[in-house]
């Protein structure tokens, strides 16, 4: 058996087949904690006050405003509830390089919108950081925590060289933006955010939903986050993994929220505007948009020597697609280059955007 089909699984008794053995993942929830999950998703007030906190992984896209939208018709008492952005170009660079650089004041005016908190999160140099690392460490991680100081941590592990794009693949140790600039990012702040280390319980929600990919597919909608440790129970809530994208429009519209700009340019994803998984189309329409990280980024592949897709360099691959940008509204084309949002998130004449149910290049 190879090493990825190798799965860490404890047996359990299922009552209702006799005593018969299943196998259960080690990290699933406990009886105790999936009764109390179901009661969550009955809107069972009671079943929220198991939560210190309940975090949501906001990205500013539609899955993640799906997500928080979901949690407060819920009935999740706003004290609770708590939105993380982990900016993934970091903080040091003036200019963004691989995401919408609307994105986090997006966040911000939906985050005031609904009058919920907003803290952000980021590893130090952001993306570009992480790929040009070259005998180093990874970099540390700095976040903003809930006594509106930043704290920074980690950067002294063992040196390593990247100097690669991440792989166009499903495995996250190759494909590491998400992971390293994401997922690690998110646990490194309940390890050692005060607010979290003295212990209690939590909930964060994350965006992934089944239809989005054959890997995410197989995602389990509940299980135990990997900061859990004796002092400190987090729980891991994929809340709308088995939404179709038409429910998601359908809540984000029932709140009337205007989505993030890149959808009504006719994006179908909101991930980062130069997503490793882009087609050309996506890429030539982030190129109009975003022209000087677009020159960035081909700069970047003469000095690594190796390109971000796997068949040709990003100027051939802008070459074989079309800006489906090129008749937007020029406030839209506007808004998605820059690092203001200036529109109402609430609109009272809102429409589908021309993103919705585009099929796009998306995670594996």
């Amino acid at each position: 058996m190879t090493a990825a089909k190798k799965e860490k699984v404890e047996i359990v008794i299922d009552a209702n087949c006799g005593g018969a053995p299943a196998k259960r993942k080690r990290n699933a929830l406990n009886d105790a904690e999936q009764r109390n999950l179901d009661a969550v998703k009955a809107g069972d007030p009671a079943a929220w006050a198991q939560y210190d906190k309940v975090v949501v992984a906001f990205s500013g896209g539609k899955d993640s405003l799906a997500a928080v939208l979901q949690v407060l018709e819920l009935g999740c008492p706003r004290e609770k509830l708590i939105l993380w952005h982990h900016e993934i170009d970091g903080r040091e660079d003036v200019e963004a390089l691989m995401d919408w650089p609307v994105t986090p004041d997006y966040c911000r005016a939906v985050a005031n919108e609904l009058g919920l908190p907003l803290r952000f999160s980021w590893k130090q140099g952001g993306f570009k950081g992480e790929m040009l690392r070259n005998e180093t460490p990874t970099a540390p991680t700095s976040f903003e925590c809930e006594d509106g100081t930043v704290k920074t941590t980690g950067g002294k592990g063992p040196a390593g060289t990247r100097m690669k794009w991440p792989a166009i693949q499903a495995d996250l140790k190759v494909r590491w933006c998400s992971a390293y600039l994401k997922i690690d990012v998110a646990t490194t702040v309940f390890r050692n955010d005060p607010a979290y280390t003295e212990g209690g319980r939590y909930m964060i929600i994350t965006g992934e939903r089944r239809e989005e990919s054959k890997s995410r597919s197989k995602y389990s909608e509940s299980e135990m986050h990997k900061s859990s440790n004796k002092k400190r129970t987090v729980i891991q809530w994929r809340s709308v993994i088995d939404w179709t994208e038409a429910q998601v429009w359908e809540i984000i519209e029932r709140h009337s929220i205007d989505p993030h700009p890149c959808y009504k340019a006719g994006f179908g994803r909101c991930s980062c505007a130069f997503c490793i998984f882009g087609n050309p189309d996506q890429f030539a329409t982030a190129a109009d948009l975003l022209p000087r990280q677009f020159e960035k980024l081909v700069e970047i592949e003469g000095e690594l020597g190796f390109t971000m897709q796997r068949d040709a360099g990003l100027a051939q691959h802008v070459a074989k697609g079309t800006s489906f940008a090129l008749a937007a509204p020029v406030n839209v084309r506007a808004a998605c280059g820059s690092t203001v949002y200036k529109d109402a998130v609430k609109v009272s004449n809102w429409e589908l955007p021309a993103g919705a149910f585009r099929v796009h290049g998306g995670p594996l």
